[in-house]
């Protein structure tokens, strides 16, 4: 099969091709089928990580561990169409992400009894910003313990430094000029401003013209309900996209490309446990169980480490903050969506960190405690504005290698770009617990969150009121 139709279009020209799609459906087969015997969600997505995890290995085995995979046809043509199903997934979550992040702060607003938004504005940065600069210190420590970048014979390859705005700049473009533009470029933080100002706005007028403005509060509350509907529908699909994404990552990126950065991968998730554990005492500071977030929360650690898109697994974040741990809507949806655009402790923090080591240390650039006051100032500022899809930890490292000097020297991290997928894995996940961990603090200085929920260890399941239906159905 050389034909165009086959190579271009279908692009199914080889056996192996046919093959590897057929045990894909086999797979799909194992999770229908797990699903309708009543398996737990948890249980169906731990599965399938494994299954995706085997799947890519076995493909890299097949192709002969490539050391560019994508120039293998049947690696480049298996995994267009796993991406069909994988990024598909995806796709829906994220259509999702601007209603749900609009509505359900309006209707959180309109609703809110107890902290007023000025004390969740204050408490969310204070929070967000202390944790992002610890992680910031810590992925300094370890590039300076394992001596990160010394004697790395990289060669310079064409990846280019983003534009980096002043930071000014950076805080005035976080601002809605104009809502649907910030609709279309995903700017998370804008639509909370837009959605905060609507929302004070419709609860003032309530006060003052309930009988007038009822007819709103009634059609948010009923669209709210039907867009986590919605949401609850897609995310029971989970298990199914899991294996095709994560089978295309190992594949996609093949094992000599991982070899060759080895020492930073380790590092970088050596920092991911690290400042993960410091998430976990930071719960136990506030009086909160680990035992209980970790249950609860490994849905969606597991979509977020699979998924690689903060924004993307930001509907499972506050299903899971508010239908399991007893955060209340309006810290969830307020603290959550803010932290998939500002203080994520993985992209924007761990990583970056690591890289100005990385890179101070190729090119010569002497590391005293001025650099390194110097980039922990630059490159927690820097985590103002940093879109959580994948990929847009390149933004990070553009910020964090020219606040501190060294933009001449971007092309040294072309190593580490290469196998971007694999450490943007962990990387989300960090920011999505990190976005967790965040909205149980904050909501525990409140004082609202429903602790009785939160200890309650049978409460495991997201379910929508009015349907009945729930991911372990």
């Amino acid at each position: 099969m050389t034909s165009v139709f086959f190579e271009q279009f279908l692009m199914i020209s080889e056996a192996k091709t046919v093959v590897f799609l057929i045990i894909l459906f086999a797979l799909f087969f194992v999770i229908w089928m797990l699903q309708s015997k009543k398996v737990s969600f948890s249980k169906r997505v731990l599965t399938a990580t494994g299954l995706g995890l085997a799947l890519g290995v076995v493909i890299q085995i097949v192709a002969g561990f490539p050391h560019n995979p994508m120039d293998v046809k049947f690696i480049a043509e298996t995994t267009k169409w796993y991406g069909l199903f994988g990024n598909g997934f995806i796709d829906l979550i994220r259509m999702l992400v601007i209603p749900l992040i609009m509505v359900s702060i309006i209707n959180v607003i309109i609703n809110m009894k107890g902290a007023n938004i000025g004390s969740l504005t204050k408490n969310t940065l204070v929070v967000t910003m202390l944790m992002v600069a610890i992680s910031v210190i810590l992925g300094l420590a370890l590039g300076l313990i394992f001596d990160l970048g010394a004697g790395f014979s990289a060669v310079e390859g064409s990846s280019a430094i983003k534009d980096v705005k002043p930071i000014a700049d950076t805080l005035r473009g976080l601002l809605p000029a104009n809502p649907v533009a910030a609709m279309v470029s995903t700017n998370v933080i804008g639509l909370v401003i837009f959605s905060a100002f609507f929302g004070v706005a419709a609860m003032r007028m309530g006060k003052k013209y309930m009988d007038v403005v009822k007819p709103f509060y009634d059609f948010i509350g009923a669209l709210h309900k039907i867009i986590i509907s919605v949401a609850m529908s897609i995310i029971k699909l989970m298990p199914f996209a899991v294996i095709a994404m994560l089978a295309n990552t190992i594949a996609q990126r093949g094992m000599n490309s991982i070899l060759e950065v080895l020492l930073f991968i380790g590092v970088l998730y050596l920092g991911i446990v690290i400042m993960f554990v410091i998430q976990l005492v930071a719960l136990m500071i506030f009086g909160l169980s680990p035992a209980a977030y970790l249950k609860k929360g490994f849905d969606t650690m597991i979509m977020a480490f699979t998924s690689r898109s903060s924004v993307g697994t930001l509907p499972v974040t506050i299903a899971t903050l508010t239908g399991k741990m007893g955060v209340s809507e309006g810290t969830a949806n307020f603290v959550a969506s803010f932290g998939t655009t500002a203080g994520m402790q993985g992209c924007a923090g761990v990583f970056p960190a690591l890289l100005v080591v990385f890179v101070a240390n190729m090119s010569g650039t002497p590391i005293d405690i001025t650099f390194l006051i110097m980039s922990v100032i630059v490159i927690s500022i820097g985590s103002l504005g940093i879109a959580g899809i994948p990929g847009t930890a390149t933004m990070a490292a553009s910020v964090a290698l020219s606040g501190t000097g060294m933009a001449a020297s971007f092309p040294l991290i072309s190593p580490i770009l290469a196998i971007d997928p694999i450490i943007d894995m962990g990387r989300t996940l960090l920011n999505v617990t990190g976005a967790m961990v965040n909205s149980l603090i904050v909501d525990k200085r409140l004082g609202l969150l429903n602790e009785d929920d939160y200890n309650n260890m049978e409460l495991a399941k997201l379910a929508d009121d009015d349907s009945g239906a729930s991911l372990d159905g």
